[in-house]
């Protein structure tokens, strides 16, 4: 008669309740290691984020220190933070922090190279380190598995575990993306999902391996591909690989040793737009000329319909390029907003002249 005809209406009532406290409780230990990514060849590495929810209030450097990061400023760019943001500014309780760091592929698999690496603190167990340090990026059991711990149950203070952060090098529908992990919010769905992070349900949907809203856990992390930005760099550019990913908050991101900063906007199209960053070299003394040859301008600057844009970089060198400018959202702005105002002067100008006419009429003419 079937597995439900021995259960009774309080068992079956158990059965229910256990299975909705599954759905609550989110990941288990048996999710996946990392995001797919079936882009496993030996260079396979790329630009890696995922959003970490602060368990409390805290600091940038500590956010950086646990994660290990190196350098502050990849996390204030991709959070769209000033560079000279102070070391004390306050991250809330509940913020969530765009983290980035290098992913790499292996194995049909995609997880963070090398870090973070977390130090076992007294009383710690794997589901601790996992939902409460780590607010849910990851599972214990995705971290029994990247460190190698045959017994989860068995953890000592100052074990050191390796937090496979899960991301993936893989294009998306033949687009070159960034992949981000998001933490799914209790209440939320794919398409409330989807658009914040300006992309479709399906695609959502498809790269998760979800049928509908039913499957999206609360907890869970799911991959999120953001659209990243077309450029003119080199393919033997020292940072041939390097993509910028649109992401709600202004963010941008540094490269050629922090002499260049760039972002990536619908508003431009999603063309790469860089400029130099202002800020001191980490492996330069100073930061090479960012001039475009044969021009005036340099990287961010443009003259007419020609744009100095960014091109890589070498060991000595910045490379630059010079090129049409895109036609962009801003730029045809700025045509409805000339337009607009030469509108106005003669606008203006004809009120002008009407009055100082009516002046000067008879004063039986004018009417009052």
């Amino acid at each position: 008669m079937g597995v439900f005809a021995t259960v009774g209406s309080s068992g079956l009532l158990f059965l229910v309740g256990a299975v909705v406290v599954v759905m609550a409780l989110g990941p288990t230990s048996t999710a996946a290691l990392g995001f797919s990514c079936s882009n496993s060849t030996a260079a396979a590495t790329c630009r890696g984020i995922v959003g970490y929810k602060s368990p409390n209030q805290t600091t940038y450097p500590a956010v950086q220190a646990l994660f290990g990061v190196t350098d502050l400023l990849s996390i204030l760019g991709a959070n769209g933070l000033p560079e000279s943001t102070p070391a004390t500014a306050p991250v809330s309780k509940g913020q969530v922090i765009n983290i980035p760091f290098t992913c790499s592929c292996s194995n049909g698999t995609g997880t963070s190279q090398g870090i973070p690496i977390y130090t076992v603190q007294p009383g710690n167990t794997l589901t601790y380190i996992a939902s409460e340090v780590f607010s849910n990026l990851v599972t214990y059991g995705s971290i029994a598995t990247a460190s190698n711990i045959s017994n989860p149950d068995l953890i000592l203070a100052g074990d050191k575990l390796k937090i496979p952060l899960p991301c993936s090098c893989d294009s998306v529908d033949g687009e070159r993306v960034v992949h981000y992990g998001h933490v799914v919010a209790a209440g939320s769905s794919v398409e409330m999902i989807g658009q914040q992070f300006n992309v479709s349900a399906d695609v959502l949907l498809r790269l998760n391996n979800l049928t509908s809203d039913k499957d999206l856990l609360a907890n869970a992390t799911i991959d999120v591909p953001l659209k990243a930005c077309s450029s003119v760099i080199r393919n033997d550019s020292l940072d041939s690989s390097f993509l910028v990913p649109n992401l709600p908050n202004a963010a941008y991101f540094l490269t050629a040793n922090n002499c260049v900063k760039c972002s990536c906007s619908s508003a431009n199209n999603y063309t790469l737009q860089c400029q130099p960053s202002q800020i001191a070299p980490s492996n330069w003394t100073t930061c090479p000329s960012m001039q475009c040859q044969g021009t005036s301008h340099y990287i961010g600057n443009s003259t007419g319909s020609s744009c100095c844009n960014y091109a890589g970089y070498t060991n000595q060198t910045i490379l630059t390029s010079s090129d049409t400018c895109p036609v962009t959202d801003n730029y045809a702005a700025k045509i409805n907003t000339g337009a607009f105002s030469w509108n106005t002067v003669v606008t203006l100008l004809m009120v002008t002249l009407s009055l100082h006419h009516f002046h000067n009429l008879p004063t039986v003419f004018r009417v009052f």
